[in-house]
C-alpha cells in the first residue's frame, strides 16, 4: 500500500511549474518544481488532476523585494503502453504567474504552456529509472512567458522501498531562439537538480528536500552579468486522504548567485503545496464471493 502511495505521488512530476524569469534570467523550469516526487517510479494507470501552487520572497538587500506566486493545473495520463519495458506517460501542463517586481511593476498571466512524454523503469528492488522530454511552447502572455521554445529534459532515478521516497531528478533545459525584447524574461540554458528524501508513517509523509539550480550558456543580452546559481533545503509533510494526496514543503536558499540585490546574493523563501487527484484509474475486478481451493 505505501508503495503504491509513493507511485501515485510520483505523479506529481509532472507538475512542470514556471521559473522565476518573470523576476530574473535563469531556466525555463522552476527549481524545486520535483522535489518531493519519486520521478524514477512508473506511475499505475490512470488520468490524474495536478495541481502545484507555490509562494515566495525573494529578499533583495538594498532593493524592494521580488515576490513570486506560481500556479501550475495539469493533466497527466499514465499510459497502458510500454516501450522496451518502461511505462509510458503523456503530460500538459498551463503554468501561470503573478509577479510583484521591484519598481512596481506587477505583471501576471499564462507562462510557457508544456508537452511532455515520460518513459519509466521498475528495475526491482525498490529502484526507478526515468526520462522525460517536453517543449515549453513560446506561447502566453507577453510579460510573463519566456520569449522563446526550450526542450526540457528529466533524468531520475527512485527508491521507493518499504516507505521511503529517495529521488535525484536532473533537469536540463536548451533554449532556442530567445528573443530579447525583455531583458527581465530572458531565458538561459541550464541544468537543475531537485531531492528528496522523505518517509511514510500510515498515511503521514515526513521529510526533506533540496534543490539547486546553474546557468551554463547565456543570450546576448545577458553577457557580462553574474550566472546565476542557488540552493535550497526544507521540511517536507504529506498526508494520503485515498485517493487525494497533499503535499506541502517550505524552502529556503542556503547558497545564492547572481539572484539580485545590491551584492547580487538575494535568497528566496518559498511555501509550496501539492494536490494530487486521481480522476480515472481502471476497475478493480470485484473479488469473488466463492474461492476454490
Amino acid at each position: 500500500m505505501l508503495k503504491n502511495v509513493m507511485k501515485i505521488a510520483a505523479v506529481g512530476a509532472f507538475a512542470l511549474t514556471a521559473t522565476a524569469t518573470a523576476a530574473n534570467a535563469g531556466t525555463t523550469a522552476q527549481p524545486g518544481e520535483t522535489a518531493g516526487l519519486a520521478m524514477g517510479a512508473p506511475l499505475p494507470e490512470g488520468v490524474y488532476f495536478v495541481n502545484t501552487l507555490d509562494w515566495g520572497v525573494r529578499k533583495n538587500k538594498g532593493m524592494p523585494d521580488t515576490k513570486l506566486l506560481v500556479d501550475i493545473p495539469v493533466i497527466a495520463w499514465s499510459t497502458p503502453w510500454t516501450l522496451f519495458g518502461g511505462n509510458i506517460q503523456l503530460l500538459a501542463a498551463t503554468p501561470m504567474i503573478h509577479a510583484d517586481l521591484p519598481g512596481g511593476f506587477d505583471p501576471y498571466g499564462f507562462y510557457n504552456p508544456l508537452l511532455a512524454a515520460k518513459i519509466a523503469f521498475d528495475l526491482g528492488g525498490g529502484f526507478g529509472v526515468s526520462y522525460l522530454s517536453g517543449i515549453y511552447f513560446n506561447a502566453g502572455d507577453r510579460d510573463i512567458r519566456v520569449p522563446a521554445t526550450t526542450w526540457r529534459q528529466d533524468f531520475a532515478i527512485s527508491y521507493t522501498g518499504d516507505g521511503w521516497n529517495l529521488t535525484a531528478n536532473l533537469l536540463w533545459g536548451i533554449t532556442f531562439g530567445t528573443s530579447n525584447y525583455a531583458a527581465f524574461n530572458t531565458t538561459s540554458n541550464g541544468f537543475n537538480l531537485d531531492l528528496t528524501a522523505t518517509k511514510t508513517f500510515g498515511k503521514w509523509e515526513i521529510g526533506a528536500v533540496g534543490f539547486g539550480s546553474t546557468e551554463y550558456d547565456r543570450p546576448d543580452a545577458l553577457k557580462g552579468t553574474p550566472k546565476t546559481k542557488q540552493f535550497a533545503v526544507g521540511p517536507l509533510v504529506g498526508y494520503n486522504f485515498g485517493p487525494v494526496i497533499l503535499q506541502a514543503y517550505l524552502t529556503r536558499d542556503v547558497y545564492a548567485r547572481g539572484t539580485g540585490g545590491s551584492n547580487n546574493r538575494a535568497k528566496d523563501t518559498r511555501f509550496w503545496s501539492r494536490i494530487i487527484i486521481p480522476l480515472w484509474t481502471p476497475a478493480t475486478p470485484a473479488a469473488p464471493l466463492v474461492t476454490k481451493y
